[in-house]
Order: structure tokens, then sequence, then C-alpha cells
């Protein structure tokens, strides 16, 4: 199976020449989820935090090249760097604080973040307020599809060298045990921190491109809640904790979302919903490690899933 990931790479690489304009907008779009996919991997997939907060970094980036381009008559590398300091700035002063909590307590607090950040962006004249920003039009999906496809590159480039690195074993004894990493010498004040700013910057970049693709911008659609719900359920229907598994999520939902939206609206609005509850009963690993799982049990893969989960 090795050589599955080249040839998708060179798919991908390929789309813009041999895809329809359709499809290359549908392949925007899904680049730049599964970067979000990837971002919350770093933090929920090899940390152990599930945060519900990312999409307040998508809607910081997101304004940061809003405010750049609007305001200040900047150009968009600009903005994604002033993009890229919001979403910095914001992870250090939220971070310490937030991450001293774990569990629910963790998942209830990042849940807040992106209506705390969306309520301070609609009272700022600065930005928009509440009417929010229109962009400067670009018509060159060719170029949002690059940007959105060399991000996603970045995105796991990182998360493979996290798999590989020291501090990435750090993040993972985190995950496994927190009280013990801490008596290895771990800092693991400093070690969730960094993740939380690396996971911000990943969807504030994200964030950053969609607001310049799509030319306008409110806080109700930068900050929107149900983006940090896609993200998770593509990360664990995927495989959280590893490399590839939020990609392959993030394209494989993407695409049965849009063609259930084009056949059948009622059910894709529920069809995200039904996914999680599989995937965390029936597969709580994701496809990543269902290959390895179904060739040593079989389908008792499913069963003895089923059963851990007492239904």
């Amino acid at each position: 199976m090795k050589w599955l990931w080249p040839v998708l790479l060179v798919a991908l690489i390929a789309l813009p020449w041999w895809g329809s304009d359709i499809l290359l907008q549908f392949g925007i779009d899904a680049l730049l989820l599964a970067t979000l996919a990837q971002s919350w991997n770093i933090l929920g997939g090899y940390t152990g935090y599930a945060s519900f907060g990312q999409s307040a970094f998508y809607g910081l980036g997101a304004y940061g090249v809003a405010i750049a381009m609007v305001q200040l008559n900047l150009p968009f590398v600009a903005g994604m760097a002033l993009g890229v300091v919001f979403c910095v700035v914001f992870a250090l002063l939220i971070g310490v604080p937030v991450l001293r909590l774990k569990g629910h307590y963790f998942a209830i607090a990042t849940l807040g973040l992106a209506q705390v950040a969306g309520a301070i962006v609609s009272n700022i004249g600065f930005a928009g307020a509440n009417i929010g920003l229109v962009l400067p039009m670009l018509n060159n999906n060719l170029l949002f599809y690059e940007t959105a496809l060399g991000l996603l590159a970045a995105a796991t480039a990182t998360v493979w060298w996290l798999s590989r690195s020291r501090f990435g074993y750090g993040l993972i004894a985190i995950r496994e045990n927190e009280g013990a990493a801490a008596v290895m010498g771990i800092n693991t004040t400093l070690y969730k921190v960094l993740a939380f700013v690396i996971a911000g910057v990943f969807a504030g970049l994200a964030g950053g491109v969609h607001a310049y693709w799509i030319t306008f911008l409110d806080p109700a659609g930068a900050f929107d809640l149900t983006l940090n719900v896609k993200m998770i359920i593509m990360t664990v229907f995927g495989g959280p904790g590893t490399v590839f598994g939020p990609v392959v999520g993030a394209f494989l939902l993407s695409a049965i979302s849009e063609v259930l939206a084009a056949k059948v609206t009622s059910i894709a609005a529920l069809f995200f919903g039904v996914v999680i509850v599989l995937a965390v009963v029936a597969m709580p690993r994701g496809l990543a490690d269902l290959r390895r799982r179904i060739a040593r049990l079989g389908l008792g893969y499913f069963a003895d899933n089923i059963r851990r989960n007492k239904l």
C-alpha cells in the first residue's frame, strides 16, 4: 500500500488539469477541511485534548486576512501573517489557563472560545462588527487550490514530524498518562501550549485562505461551531493520532456529504451525526487502524468494539 500515497499526491497535483471547475471548487473545500482535521489531530489525536475551539483560530486567521486586505490595503500574504499573529497571541493567552483543565471540562471550556472570539469581533468596528467585511475578488480557483494543497502538505508534514520527533513522543506520553509524563521530566505545560499554538496556526491559515476565496466574512460564518464538529468527525473517522488518517477521513466524508447534499438534502444534514456515532462505537481508532484489525480479527473487530461500548 506504500504506492497509494504517491499516486494520490500526483492525482491531487494534476486535478486542476483534468478536473472540471466544480471539481476544483470541491477540491479547495476538501483540502481546507483536511487541513483543519490535521490541526485538530495535533491537539486531539496526539496530545489527547479534545478541543472544540479550533473554529476560533479559523475565524481569527480569516479576520487577519480580511482586516489586512480591506482596512490596511495590504497583500494577501501579509494578511496571512497577521492572521498567524492573531492565532499565536490568542493561543498563548488562552492556552495556559484552559490547558490546566482535563477531559470534559477542557472540552466545555474550549467550546466557548469561538463564541467569545466572535462576540469580541462583533463589537469592533474596524473588523466590520456584525456587518462583516467584503474582500477583493480574485477569480483564480487554481491559485486557491494550489495554496490549499500546499497548506495541507505543510500540516501533514508537521504531523509526520510529530510522529517521529522527541516533541511528538512527549505529546503522546501526555495523551497516555500526563502524570507519568511529568514524572519522566516532560514539561507538560510547555508541550501542551506549543501543541495548542501549532494547531491554532494551521487552523488560522486555513481560515485565511477560505476568507479570500469566498470574498466575504462575518462573525457568524467565521466562528461557526459546526465547522469544529466536522473536523473532529473527520479525524475520528480517519484515525486520530495517525499521519494520514485525518486526510483520508476528510476526503471521504467530504465527497459522501457532497453527493448526499446534491441528492437528498435532509439525509445530508444527518450524515455527520450518524458517522460519528458509528465511528466511535464500531471503530474507535478510525480507518487507519481498521485494515490491520480486520485482517487479524475479521468482523469480530466490530463486535468486540460494540461489546466494549456495552451496546
